[in-house]
């Protein structure tokens, strides 16, 4: 079964004959004039038309990496994780591919349920969930609840109405470390999500649920860790995740019908570097469930996956404009339109990012700059010591592609500059998704005076 759709590393598919396409979105395409499109629409007259920095997000390549996780995981439920990007359109795409979502606040949760995703299909959670997302997804009906720790269980309980059961699931933390950085790490105990199966936590929540009669446990969760590469990880997780359900059946007679073991599949940034094998994935996950459930004598649990990323990442380019161009010292600075405040990544995480040269041809020789932001902070850099042609100059377009999982969902209001809109392209048409913020949108929050 092929799955190139999903892997953006070596040898994967590419939408020209070089491989400095290869992490864009399969429809996109060189055009005359040094252009390039997305979906058939061009970034050029996108940028023309929309303003920069702006997003275009490919909807086909949306559609496509959800059929392919259908088809992948046939046997599993297919959960987008919302907050690597939500608007109502890409909610919407989501539900039409048959996928469920994932949401983390009462303000996600909300948004989907007003395009009319079934919230039965929907899996909250969060850390540390206010009130106000607990008494959301009750009074939404939110299908399953991850309960992130102890002190939440009786929260929940308090206020789930009577003569009804709140289907719930124990987030795990299995003491698996994966991930691209450290900051997104989130198997082990040295962090802020999950109860620990090595001190007893994740056994005594789910002794407190079955204590609960407004609460019915259906299973177990984790997530490892986001960016991750390799298939070893999951298989760990997975043996550990089983061998915590046999002992719960052991010891209080009840089989867990349901095993979520998260996301975090790795997409790959620039040319050259790995992605998750989904399709390995699969086969190795599904081989070690099943050998771990005929071990210890318990029947298959009904596995749910949490891609977010993996989805909606390769689908998305953001344009810039350039806006000054300057040599200090040995270092070329080509600062833009955007920066930190619509892409905090680099900052964050110290991702690293291809931008390319688009809207004109250019014969100039490459030469290693540092593309920068806007912003009145050092670390505003967008893309450290990548190569642009050397005549790279103030009006120039530069489109990052990639950028589809969180820019948009972690942008800020930083310097007032406003968060730049989304635009989708599909078959050669462009629609907004989301517009522009505007300076009225940030004014009228301001009410001091």
């Amino acid at each position: 079964m092929s799955v190139t759709v999903l892997q953006e590393g070596p040898g994967a598919a590419t939408s020209d004959t070089d491989d400095d396409l290869s992490v864009w979105p399969r429809s996109a395409r060189r055009e005359p004039d040094g252009d390039v499109s997305v979906g058939g629409v061009s970034l050029t007259e996108a940028a023309d038309r929309f303003g920069t920095p702006v997003y275009v997000l490919d909807e086909q390549e949306v559609r496509e990496r959800c059929r392919t996780y259908r088809t992948v995981f046939p046997e599993a439920d297919i959960v987008y994780a919302a907050k690597a990007f939500l608007c109502r359109a890409m909610a919407h795409w989501v539900r039409e591919e048959g996928l469920g979502l994932d949401v983390c606040s009462a303000g996600e949760l909300a948004l989907a349920v007003t395009t009319g995703f079934p919230p039965e299909k929907i899996v909250m959670h969060g850390n540390a969930k206010s009130p106000e997302d607990l008494r959301t997804a009750l009074r939404l009906g939110v299908g399953r609840i991850v309960v992130d720790s102890t002190s939440e269980i009786a929260r929940l309980a308090a206020i789930t109405p009577d003569g009804t059961r709140q289907k719930v699931m124990v987030r795990v933390v299995p003491g698996i470390a994966a991930g691209g950085h450290s900051k997104i790490r989130t198997g082990t105990e040295d962090q802020k999500f999950g109860l620990s199966i090595t001190d007893g936590s994740a056994q005594h929540a789910v002794a407190r649920i079955l204590d609960q009669p407004h609460l019915e446990l259906v299973g177990l969760h984790c997530h490892i860790g986001s960016q991750v590469t390799a298939v070893k990880p999951y298989v760990a997780a997975v043996r550990r995740m089983t061998g915590l359900m046999a002992r719960i059946r052991d010891q209080h007679g009840i089989t867990l019908p349901q095993l979520d073991i998260g996301g975090g599949h790795a997409i790959a940034y620039r040319p050259g570097e790995d992605s998750l094998d989904v399709d390995a994935l699969a086969g190795r996950v599904r081989a070690e469930l099943a050998d771990g459930c005929a071990r210890a004598r318990l029947p298959l649990p009904r596995l749910t996956l949490e891609p977010g990323r993996a989805i909606v990442g390769p689908a998305g380019v953001a344009v810039y404009r350039v806006l000054s161009v300057k040599r200090t010292g040995d270092h070329v600075f080509v600062a833009v339109d955007g920066g930190m405040s619509d892409n905090p990544r680099p900052a964050l995480y110290g991702v690293r990012y291809a931008p390319r040269l688009i809207g004109r041809p250019s014969a100039a020789a490459p030469r290693l700059v540092t593309v920068v932001g806007r912003h009145c902070e050092a670390g505003d850099i967008l893309a450290d010591e990548v190569a642009l042609p050397g005549d790279v100059h103030p009006g120039d377009l530069l489109a990052v592609p990639a950028a589809g999982a969180y820019h948009l969902s972690m942008a800020s209001g930083y310097n007032l500059v406003g968060r730049p809109p989304v635009v989708a392209a599909s078959e050669g048409i462009a629609r907004v998704l989301i517009r522009r913020e505007s300076l009225d949108d940030m004014s009228r929050r301001d009410v001091g005076l």
